[in-house]
């Protein structure tokens, strides 16, 4: 385990950040809906999450993490079709959850957790429904932005002895069953391209092994729950069919292991940029969990490997331009900063504390470069900052990486 880094060289360059991001007026509508108040992704949620996390940690002010909640539930809830995950009743009952220490909004959590549970129950009837038709599993049914692992990945961290979270994982378990559709496709197979829809580029679908999209956060999800109450037969079956799947397209090379982004028929598997999204992060930190669910070191040791390789290598960080948890640096950092809380190897750990000081170093850097930076959360400054938190003090005071299936 790595010790939280001395803050002497990042507290005032991330103290400067924080303030920069202190006035909700940053955060405006726009024609795509990304930045408005109830999105997670870019706007007044995923913000507040920053300045929650920096106030239940000691370092920074409740007065502007109230402020910026009141901005995210200063337009009628959406609780509706387009709630997911990353927007609506969902983001915001997540975002209540994690600040729950500041006090103050139990009656408006009690309804969001209420509206969010109803959705989710909606949305396990009309999968279970697809599942007893036979018919193909959709990216929007069941993956971390849009569908039940992300809502999973909400009710087992807020309330995992709720009934609903056991129907979560009920669920999760089923995606493992053959549909008898006379192919040798799983049935986590995806009958579309990258974006969830049919595309030329991918005429019999593919098989999707990120951690947005695709598999890896439903064993991170299936692996938290085996280590947090939910330890059945069903689970650890699941959680192993996933697992023996990915580690088909696992690749082992002089360069490092790695897992494609994606699997498709006729197409080269292809090392993904190390980003969180479809990259070694977001894929490795499933692969640790699943290692400690299973209590198979090796498979630990494997994961943690991979990232120390991405972190080491030159050629892999500089394919991460960017500075967001998404697509950036950050994801990398802050993936690295969890696996190495949990790494009980001292030879793993040692390169953990020589490799994640220097990023976190170029992260803070191209943030203070960066002018004007996007406020958001995943693409942006909020994103960052936490992470640069993370690398800062530690283990974050709340879960508010719980969204990326990190923690």
């Amino acid at each position: 385990m790595t010790a939280p880094a001395t803050t002497s060289h990042r507290a005032d360059p991330l103290t400067a950040v924080c303030a920069s991001l202190a006035d909700p007026s940053i955060v405006g509508p726009a024609p795509d809906g990304r930045t408005r108040p109830q999105s997670l992704a870019g706007g007044a949620v995923g913000i507040a999450l920053l300045h929650i996390e920096r106030a239940i940690s000691g370092l920074g002010d409740e007065t502007t993490a109230h402020t910026w909640i009141r901005a995210a539930v200063s337009e009628p809830v959406s609780i509706g079709h387009n709630s997911d995950p990353f927007h609506g009743a969902p983001a915001l009952a997540f975002m209540l959850h994690t600040a729950s220490p500041l006090g103050g909004y139990r009656r408006a959590t009690t309804s969001l957790d209420e509206a969010t549970t109803t959705l989710t129950r909606q949305r396990l009837a009309a999968a279970h429904a697809r599942i007893h038709r036979r018919e193909p599993l959709t990216m929007y049914e069941f993956d971390l932005v849009h569908g039940l692992t992300g809502l999973g990945l909400y009710h087992l961290h807020a309330h995992p002895d709720h009934p609903i979270s056991g129907d979560l994982v009920t669920y999760l378990t089923r995606l493992t069953e053959p549909l008898g559709d006379n192919t040798d496709r799983p049935p986590w197979w995806l009958p579309s391209g990258l974006g969830g829809v049919p595309h030329d580029d991918f005429p019999h679908g593919h098989g999707n092994i990120g951690a947005a999209h695709g598999i890896s956060a439903v064993i991170a999800l299936l692996a938290y729950a085996v280590l947090h109450g939910h330890d059945t037969p069903a689970a650890r079956d699941a959680l192993t069919a996933l697992c023996d799947w990915t580690d088909h397209y696992r690749q082992d090379d002089p360069a490092g292991t790695w897992w494609p982004g994606y699997v498709a028929p006729d197409t080269e598997l292809k090392r993904h940029r190390p980003s969180w999204c479809y990259g070694t992060p977001g894929t490795a930190r499933a692969q640790q969990l699943a290692g400690q669910a299973q209590r198979d070191p090796i498979r630990q040791q494997r994961a943690e490997e991979a990232i120390l390789t991405a972190l080491a290598d030159d050629t892999q960080r500089r394919r991460l331009p960017e500075i967001g948890l998404c697509h950036g640096k950050a994801g990398l950092l802050q993936s690295a900063c969890r696996m190495a809380a949990d790494s009980t190897n001292p030879t793993r750990s040692a390169q953990f504390a020589a490799h994640l000081p220097r990023l976190a170093a170029q992260l803070a850097t191209q943030l203070a470069s960066e002018t004007p930076a996007d406020p958001e959360l995943m693409n942006g400054t909020a994103g960052a900052a936490l992470a640069l938190h993370t690398a800062a003090i530690g283990n974050p005071a709340t879960g508010w990486d719980t969204f990326l299936a990190l923690s």
